[in-house]
């Protein structure tokens, strides 16, 4: 008799399913037993991944509430790899639209960062660009100027203070967050991934040269942004971080300096 793989599937990560009809050990006796063992084996391995892949989450909850959570997660969110690396990509979402969290309206974004992170250390190497280059360009050259930045990078913009809760619950002697948004970089110049909080207008600044607008137009788009947040936008200090990180992989000047 064959096995229906839906029916299969969805047994497997619900504990109150039926075993699916069909299945039977090595002797032909039905495997309910061993179908019981498996399926709580695959929810225990999924959990672990992800207690693994968000640690803050998981102390934010409590490892109570969080396996429990995510019980209901991984019900709702098979994974869709046989890598356990990269699940957990739909639990922002999830956490966002779960009501008994409604009261942590911060979480979601929270796991975004966690899952940043996750993309960061598993992007390509990419090698940095020649600095010197920059110094070398004209005025006008240097405002036409483009640039390619690392695969690793990420960035985050958040309503909620992010990056302060994520130190809080990942370093110690870390501040306590205190109110208000916060916008993220995720760099990664050698080995590990790091969570970097910018400075007014940095964000829509690094969002304008990804998107692959040269240098005169995106430092306009972040001195708005900061003059709204009654600040003024470093172009060095940006620049500088995106270099000392390894950031940026390409300059393309616009004209001949």
């Amino acid at each position: 008799m064959s096995v229906d793989q839906t029916h299969f599937r969805t047994a497997l990560l619900d504990s109150a399913a039926a075993v699916p009809s069909g299945l039977s050990d090595g002797a032909g006796r039905p495997a309910g037993g061993r179908f019981s063992v498996y399926r709580n084996n695959v929810a225990v391995s999924l959990t672990e991944a992800l207690e693994d892949s968000f640690p803050v989450i998981l102390k934010l909850l409590g490892e109570e509430n969080f396996r429990a959570i995510m019980g209901v997660f991984l019900r709702a969110h098979p994974p869709k790899s046989p890598v356990l690396a990269r699940y957990g990509a739909d639990l922002p979402g999830f956490l966002e639209a779960f009501p008994p969290l409604a009261h942590l309206p911060y979480l979601a974004d929270v796991a975004r960062l966690e899952l940043a992170l996750i993309r960061a250390y598993h992007a390509a190497d990419s090698r940095p660009a020649d600095a010197s280059i920059l110094q070398s360009l004209s005025p006008d050259a240097l405002l036409q100027t483009r640039f390619t930045l690392a695969p690793a990078l990420e960035l985050l913009r958040s309503p909620w203070p992010i990056h302060a809760i994520w130190r809080f619950n990942s370093e110690e002697a870390a501040p306590k967050p205190s109110p208000g948004a916060q916008d993220v970089l995720i760099i990664r110049p050698d080995f590990d991934p790091e969570p970097v909080l910018l400075p007014p207008g940095a964000a829509p600044f690094i969002a304008a040269l990804r998107e692959g607008q040269p240098l005169g137009p995106a430092h306009d788009a972040a001195s708005e942004a900061a003059a709204e947040a009654q600040a003024e936008f470093d172009l060095t200090q940006c620049l500088s971080l995106l270099l000392s990180a390894k950031a940026i992989t390409d300059i393309h000047s616009g004209t001949t300096p």
